[in-house]
């Protein structure tokens, strides 16, 4: 019986597979029936000067809100020295957003959540001719994490583009080996390459996010390290793996429920690492990526933790030890989320 389970689980997953691909060539084809551009909205209109590191910030709301935690993102790289060109999925934007956005950016741009965040990727390059002559970086980043929890220009110190043409916070080897796209950084050797000029015009107005994930987020690491450019990650997965407290596997009070969730997750960690199975850096290694000084916490995590990570509840103790800071926007957020039951 149970060999029988395992056949039937095998061909459903088999199934499920099949079915992910043929619904998401489906949504590529589709695509060609859509206008490239989503955009419905644009401030300022006409060109506008941009210094010669521009971050790209890719937000998304279903009330077309801009809350605390992007105002504060908003402004760390703003501190940092960066112009920024904001990318709204959320298809419409509240008054008070639009004046807090106005503040903050050099551009807003207004979308339809069609291409989801590489569809914004791409009108945001576009729409302001980016690389332009000036250009040293492009700086990629979305609403998806809580953050920084340091001033940026510490992150931004760790970029060396005499090192590596491409820098991603994070890599991942889920699936496979990728820079995760909440945060990359494109020096100049990567802006002027052909392999970049190539890639964002293949960059279609999908509804698939299992396309999106495969051909445009792998696909853009795998796109870049085939055109013999080099891609780093600012905290390597092997790395933030050494962080990994062996202490917690011995003994101690059972009667501590919270050494006992660390104990568990450490185990699973181990044990995944021992089988070779990859790990997400930002949710399975929050805890050894915040003492590394990684700056930010997924929003996904502490919202919904849909991973079941056991230790997750540690965060505000972590935080406190490593960085210190106000997390106040952050408890601030996640009350409103949870009371409006929306991220």
């Amino acid at each position: 019986m149970r060999q029988l389970r395992g056949i039937v689980l095998r061909a459903w997953l088999a199934l499920d597979g099949l079915r992910l691909r043929a619904t998401s060539w489906l949504s590529y084809l589709a695509s060609f029936l859509r206008r490239p551009s989503q955009v419905v909205a644009r401030w300022p209109e006409g060109n506008v000067q941009l210094g010669p590191r521009v971050a790209i910030f890719i937000h998304w709301d279903r009330r077309g809100a801009v809350h605390e935690p992007v105002r504060h993102y908003l402004g760390a790289l703003r501190d940092a020295g960066l112009s920024i060109v904001f990318v709204s999925n959320a298809g419409k934007l509240r008054q008070d957003a639009w004046a807090a956005l106005r503040e903050l950016c050099d551009v807003v741009l207004l979308r339809r959540n069609i291409g989801y965040d590489f569809g914004a990727m791409r009108e945001g390059l576009e729409a302001c001719t980016l690389p332009r002559p000036e250009t040293e970086m492009v700086l990629i980043v979305n609403d998806s994490v809580y953050g920084p929890l340091a001033p940026l220009d510490e992150t931004l110190a760790r970029i060396d583009f005499d090192a590596a043409d491409v820098w991603g916070a994070t890599e991942s080897w889920q699936r496979r080996y990728h820079l995760q796209s909440f945060f990359l950084a494109a020096g100049r050797q990567a802006l002027q390459s052909e392999a970049w000029r190539r890639f964002w015009p293949q960059v279609r107005p999908v509804k698939s996010k299992y396309w999106v994930i495969r051909r445009y987020e792998i696909g853009l690491t795998r796109q870049l390290l085939a055109a013999g450019l080099r891609c780093a990650a600012i905290w390597p997965y092997r790395d933030v793996l050494h962080d990994l407290d062996t202490g917690l596997l011995g003994a101690g009070d059972e009667k501590d429920p919270l050494l006992a969730s660390r104990r568990i997750h450490a185990l699973r960690i181990r044990l995944a690492t021992a089988g070779r199975n990859p790990l997400n850096p930002t949710a399975d290694l929050w805890r050894q990526m915040l003492r590394a000084r990684f700056p930010f916490i997924k929003r996904e995590l502490l919202l919904r933790n849909p991973t079941g990570i056991e230790d997750v509840a540690d965060w505000r103790d972590v935080v406190a030890e490593v960085f210190g800071t106000d997390i106040g926007f952050i408890e601030r957020d996640l009350q409103r989320a949870l009371r409006n039951r929306t991220p």
